[in-house]
């Protein structure tokens, strides 16, 4: 009797397949580092706010702005119907508050969107250009370095006249040289880049290479840039309105109200500080907000 020797079998461990896991895109990333940053989001909210009042402010005004009075002038704060007291003609603080958000936003944040484009192109253009093309937009550029950002926007509104309009246009002018410097710096960076050295060698056109190559590495940083510069530009905005060079009476502009306080400023203080307090918190949450964009569009953070 033969017997056979048993062949032992191994059967192969079973391995679970674990779920592939997707690596997070770069704006993804910078947005998660974003919402983790406490400061950061505490800011974005007051912008959300401010943008808020900015839009419903006519229909979230408990009083009409424009209504004077001259029996309620110079009311407290606290006062029964007028909570943040009045102004030197018997207005509602909170009304004009609240409605004149919406102007001072708005040439707050206007100039910097337009500069943005207007600088984002000219410096995009000198940086991938180089050579005389850079040469002569930056030298251009660099003239109006050799006026500080507060007398250039004065001489410009003085020269065009007080209004909305021509305060816009100056502060779109004071603004684009700055942006078109960082676009330059940031653009001849990327185009020393191994990426796009392959593209130009494979043929490809400048205009294909700054679409597909370029912008999406410049376009970033420049943004951040510019949000810093609208805490700027609502500080210059507000200044052009005290001087008379902005928003002319009776619109409720938080510069404007200002301006004709300051006379009941030794009657009232508290009142007449009350834009001045709007002005510091919009432009502190706007510096904030820059300030976390720019951390979380870090790589290295």
């Amino acid at each position: 009797m033969t017997m056979s020797a048993a062949i032992p079998t191994f059967s192969p461990p079973v391995v679970q397949a674990l779920p592939l896991q997707r690596s997070r895109g770069y704006w993804t990333s910078a947005m998660l580092r974003f919402t983790r940053d406490p400061v950061a989001m505490g800011a974005a909210l007051v912008v959300l706010l401010l943008i808020a009042l900015a839009i419903f402010g006519p229909w979230l005004a408990p009083a009409d702005p424009y209504q004077a009075s001259m029996l309620k002038r110079l009311k407290p704060i606290g006062t029964e119907g007028l909570p943040l007291g009045s102004d030197e003609l018997g207005r509602d603080m909170l009304s004009r508050l609240i409605v004149g958000a919406r102007l001072s936003l708005f040439i707050g944040i206007t100039p910097v969107i337009c500069a943005f484009v207007v600088g984002a192109a000219i410096g995009i253009l000198a940086g991938y250009a180089g050579g005389i093309v850079n040469t002569a937009i930056m030298r251009t550029i660099d003239v109006f370095y050799a006026f500080p950002s507060v007398l250039l926007a004065i001489a410009l509104s003085g020269v065009l006249g007080a209004g909305v309009v021509n305060s816009l246009i100056s502060l779109t002018i004071v603004f684009i040289p700055q942006i078109a410097r960082v676009a330059e710096s940031v653009t001849t960076q990327v185009r020393g880049r191994d990426y796009v050295e392959a593209a130009r060698a494979s043929g490809a056109g400048a205009f294909t290479i700054v679409r597909v190559h370029v912008l999406g590495n410049v376009l970033g940083p420049i943004f951040v840039y510019a949000t810093s510069l609208i805490a700027v530009s609502m500080i210059l905005a507000s200044g052009l309105s005290f001087l008379g060079l902005g928003v002319k009476p009776p619109e409720p502009e938080w510069g404007l109200m200002l301006n004709t306080l300051r006379t009941a400023i030794y009657v009232q203080p508290w009142v007449a500080a009350l834009p001045g307090a709007m002005i510091f918190i919009t432009s502190i949450s706007f510096n904030l907000l820059s300030d976390g964009l720019r951390s979380a569009m870090d790589n290295k953070g």
